[in-house]
């Protein structure tokens, strides 16, 4: 009986009530666990937030400065009052005005200018870090995959140690093997199954990594890596190189250049003194010898008698030159990523070849033929312990050289962008 058949016949014992519980995310292949990650991860929704927090701020850029309204009375005489009458005929000075900042410079276009160019690299950032966390989750997927892996070559190798035991127990009353080749089963049975639990342990952690990555840590326990190794047979590695220039990171770099550039350029237009232009009517207190009525226009600029901005332009001459740093920086280990990349690549397809073109397949090899020796007794039990332990190392050393090539073409893909 199949072991899917076994998982329905038990959900099926245990009512609905069980088969709701272990429906979510039995069986998780990497393309559902990229459809979870986009959909759940913090740090890309943190990312796309910035983004919202870039595009408010594009809206404030293009505000231009509210008028400014006031109202005040003046000439109240304490001893006096107001007088009496209608709010026109009281004693008092009453003056409304109207003042507006005229921005000169271009000092609006220039904000919109530096807003732009962050949401441009705000967008690419969301970009970059998509691009990075894709790349974390696949490496956290195959390392759940070795885990899963490592944790059946354990535990196969514990339950083949646990039936040679109560073999030998039983050819030991016979006489027909000595004590020590017992205990020497009973201690490498002891040492598998403290591999085992080690290899439960690597795997419960595995997926608490990859259930943080997916939003889904409340059902971290049901998690299970269904995808296969991917095949490194047929599988060329291009030689051309990515385009560097189209990578999320080196455009993001970029537009916070042409952020930098245009805030230098706002610095320096705060040179360009602001103009700030009032009007205001006022009304005189009854029985004055002037009109009731007047009507006045006002117009001040700021005076540069202390400074002139001096510090704002160079900070923004400063950070400009850090945009520029870090443009270059960028593409430098942009570079540097694509030759790695390529490097890794190509050398772990070739360890997991060779591992898996013959050596694999002849520890698999010795190992039955020592099994089928020993129990004939043509073998000492030396010889098998030393034919189970090479198979046992060989078959983890394939599945952590499958995991390398894994992720090693996991990195790759992220150098280009898939």
């Amino acid at each position: 009986m199949s072991r899917s058949l076994l998982i329905c016949l038990a959900l099926l014992a245990t009512g609905p009530a069980s088969l709701r519980a272990a429906e979510p995310l039995q069986e998780l292949g990497l393309a559902q666990a990229e459809a979870l990650w986009l959909a759940h991860n913090r740090e890309v929704r943190l990312a796309r937030e910035g983004v919202q927090a870039a595009q408010a701020d594009s809206l404030t850029a293009a505000q231009v400065p509210n008028p400014q309204f006031s109202l005040s009375t003046s000439s109240i005489n304490p001893r006096s009052g107001i007088g009496a009458g209608s709010l026109g005929q009281k004693r008092v000075d009453s003056v409304l005005r109207l003042d507006q900042v005229i921005e000169r410079g271009d000092k609006r276009e220039l904000r919109q200018q530096v807003a732009g160019a962050a949401l441009e690299a705000a967008g690419q950032g969301l970009a970059e870090v998509q691009r990075q966390s894709r790349f974390q989750l696949r490496v956290t997927y195959w390392d759940l995959r070795l885990a899963q892996e490592r944790r059946q070559v354990a535990e196969e190798s514990g339950e083949l140690y646990r039936r040679s035991v109560k073999a030998a127990e039983m050819r030991l009353k016979v006489g027909d093997v000595a004590g020590a080749d017992v205990s020497r089963l009973r201690i490498e049975a002891g040492r598998a199954e403290n591999e085992a639990r080690a290899a439960q342990a690597d795997l419960e952690r595995a997926r608490q990594s990859l259930a943080y990555l997916i939003g889904k840590e409340s059902e971290a326990a049901s998690l299970r890596a269904a995808e296969p190794w991917p095949r490194s047979e047929g599988e060329v590695v291009t030689a051309r190189r990515p385009e560097l220039e189209n990578r999320a990171d080196v455009l993001a770099a970029r537009a916070r250049v042409k952020a930098a550039e245009a805030a230098r350029e706002l610095a320096r237009a705060a040179r360009s003194r602001d103009v700030t232009v009032g009007v205001q009517f006022e009304h005189f207190p009854p029985g004055d010898a002037s009109p009731n009525n007047t009507y006045g226009v006002s117009l001040s600029v700021p005076l540069f008698l202390r400074h002139a901005y001096e510090g704002e332009i160079a900070r923004a001459e400063a950070e400009l030159l850090a945009a520029r740093t870090q443009e270059e920086q960028v593409r430098a280990l942009a570079l540097g990523e694509v030759a790695q990349a390529e490097s890794l690549l190509g050398a772990a397809r070739e360890r997991r070849q060779r591992l898996e073109d013959g050596l694999l397949a002849e520890a698999e090899r010795v190992a039955s033929a020592s099994e089928y020796a020993y129990g004939r007794g043509a073998l000492g039990l030396l010889d098998l312990l030393d034919a189970r332990r090479t198979l046992r190392a060989v078959r983890l050393d394939a599945a952590i050289l499958r995991a390398e090539y894994a992720k090693a073409l996991a990195a790759w893909q992220a150098v280009l962008g898939q």
